[in-house]
């Protein structure tokens, strides 16, 4: 597509825009603008038998050419269009020279159609075909992608859309698929490479001592405490937009992708986040958005400014546009080193202002997994005796307080303190415990907590439907979220895949309730293969099912869930993180003499 853009169009745009920002010297230099506008939606595959050939293709971004890996010629794949009731059959043709796979993400298939390679089938050879075949008994937003390798980093993902047999019980005049995902013109074995070497390699927004004669970020004494601690608060994500360009539906900020829409039409968009390795903060300045399913479920309707949602997560949003003007969707990643950025327009080609990135946030306490502790009542104790474990011990008198926390002190308490977590394997793997770790259901996602708008959190989310099982749990399984960022090295329970760790044992129509525990600093999304789970956020019989959830740093997270016959992958869906070795199995068994 062409860069240049001759003076009637440049007027012509600021005309139509109203308000809006047409020309594009006036954008931030990662939005600068490449196209007018793009409305053509993704492909779109519908019927009983759809057949979905990968390949090696090459891909526009922005104007510039990068390799990729797609389906039938499309990055992403195309939008997979299935009826609830009817029996799927698809059809993979593998033209790569290597083995690949398909996920269909927060389907509920029978283990073997899964698509984990290894776990619930072979995988699929070079040059060779496999058919998935499954009913389809559920509807809504949902995706599907490669479990080989890293290769749905290069592209090998893409939208599925499931109509319910029944009316919908949302009504809409028209829709739009939104996904979200991460571009690098590094070969993925590139990035997973610097980071296993360096693992703030790509995080150009480390505090300076500029900032600190300027007054800005953590105060002197804050930022020795997190040195000695061999932390660094702003290390908030791993691959950043120093190498990432932030894609809707395939195309980067300047392409301007459009979603059309006539005034007062209620706009149903499905947000998918199909990112490797990038939370996502959403929102559409000037226009609200009203929350009506996650992961796929509908839900009581709530409206909200903006939501942060995790790599995997998917949200349906109903928007209404009032007027003859352009909106601006803005993905922002949660470290703001860059954003995806679309339109939302009565026409193509118009355009609205694009907000500058927002100041980067900062790890907090919280963060650290001290958020069950009283800060004020903590201040001005002796901080000398706190230890990291491999860290050693802190300079003395110094505090661990951020811009906006009060100086804490921790007595003798250890970042490394195996008693807070014995169910954890003490090894290299196992950089920090989290001592005081609380349920963070409640809150707006790391760097939300003051933006001055309605936020959404997990615990505004309440079931359209009564949940299908309400029994109690009959018992309860802790897992520990761990990791090593200074090896990049990331487990549950301070154990890599790698390692053979047990299967997590479950029995079929068991009711179980999980527990996860963040002992890391960075949040992680958290996916169980074959399952709904429900939430504990005080709904009871209307708790929020999803298949996938984000655990805030230091935090942790209660659901319950039903065992299906299988076994199942149960992993971080950061893909470096699980490609690293954060990823369990989860074994579940029907009762012996149990009917099959």
């Amino acid at each position: 597509m062409s860069r240049v853009l001759d003076r009637r169009q440049l007027l012509r745009g600021a005309g139509l825009a109203g308000g809006g920002i047409a020309l594009s010297a006036c954008l931030p230099a990662w939005a600068q603008r490449v196209s007018a506008g793009i409305a053509k939606p993704l492909p779109t595959l519908a019927g009983d038998d759809i057949t979905l050939k990968i390949a090696h293709q090459m891909l526009q971004v922005d104007g510039r050419a990068s390799h990729a890996i797609g389906i039938n010629g499309s990055v992403p794949a195309p939008l997979i269009r299935l009826r609830e009731g009817q029996k799927a059959r698809l059809h993979v043709v593998n033209e790569l020279d290597e083995e690949t796979s398909l996920h269909w993400h927060g389907l509920l298939v029978p283990f073997q159609m899964d698509g984990v390679p290894g776990l619930s089938f072979p995988g699929i050879p070079a040059r060779s075909t496999f058919t998935y075949e499954f009913p389809v008994v559920q509807s809504g937003t949902y995706w599907y992608h490669s479990h080989s390798g890293l290769q749905e980093q290069e592209g090998l993902y893409g939208p599925i859309l499931i109509d319910p047999r029944d009316p919908d019980p949302v009504p809409f005049d028209r829709e739009h698929v939104v996904l979200l995902s991460d571009h690098s013109f590094l070969h993925p074995h590139q990035l997973f490479d610097r980071l296993k070497k360096e693992p703030g390699y790509f995080n150009r927004q480390r505090q300076t001592l500029a900032g600190l004669l300027a007054g800005k970020d953590q105060p002197l004494q804050a930022r020795l405490r997190w040195g000695g601690m061999r932390m660094d608060p702003a290390d908030i994500a791993d691959v950043t937009g120093s190498t990432y360009t932030y894609l809707v539906n395939g195309h980067g900020p300047a392409d301007n992708w459009t979603a059309l829409f006539r005034p007062g039409e209620r706009v149903r968009l499905r947000i998918i986040n199909a990112s490797a390795m990038t939370t996502f903060n959403v929102r559409i300045p000037g226009l609200p958005m009203t929350i009506v399913a996650a992961d796929g479920l509908n839900v009581r309707p709530v409206e909200i400014d903006e939501f942060q949602f995790g790599p995997a997560e998917t949200y349906d949003a109903i928007v209404t546009p009032p007027d003859l003007r352009a909106y601006t969707l803005v993905g922002e990643s949660i470290d703001r080193s860059g954003m995806a950025r679309a339109t939302l327009a009565p026409r193509e080609g118009m355009t609205a202002d694009v907000p500058p990135l927002r100041p980067r946030p900062l790890a907090t306490m919280k963060d650290m997994g001290m958020g069950g502790m009283d800060h004020g009542a903590m201040a001005g104790m002796d901080h000398s005796k706190m230890n990291h474990g491999t860290a050693g011990a802190m300079p003395e008198g110094m505090d661990m307080a951020g811009p906006e926390e009060a100086p804490m002190d921790m007595g003798t308490m250890k970042m490394r303190d195996f008693s807070h977590a014995p169910e954890v394997r003490k090894g290299p793997g196992v950089q920090t415990i989290s001592p005081m770790p609380v349920d963070r259901t409640g809150d707006p996602g790391q760097g939300l907590e003051n933006v001055g708008h309605r936020v959404l959190t997990y615990r505004d989310l309440v079931a359209l439907d009564r949940n299908p099982d309400t029994r109690a749990p009959e018992r309860e399984i802790r897992l520990h979220l761990t990791g090593n960022m200074e090896r990049y090295m990331w487990g549950f329970d301070g154990e890599k895949l790698s390692e053979n760790p047990a299967p997590i044992p479950l029995r079929h129509g068991e009711r179980v309730r999980v527990t996860l525990i963040n002992d890391t600093m960075m949040g992680h999304p958290i996916h169980l293969h074959g399952h709904f789970f429900e939430l504990v956020t005080g709904k009871g019989a209307y708790a929020p099912r999803k298949h996938t959830v984000l655990v805030q740093p230091g935090g942790m997270v209660r659901w319950d869930v039903t065992g299906e016959e299988g076994d199942w992958a149960f992993h971080c869906h950061m893909l470096y993180h699980m490609h690293a070795g954060m990823m369990r199995v989860v074994q579940v068994r029907k009762p012996e003499g149990a009917a099959a």
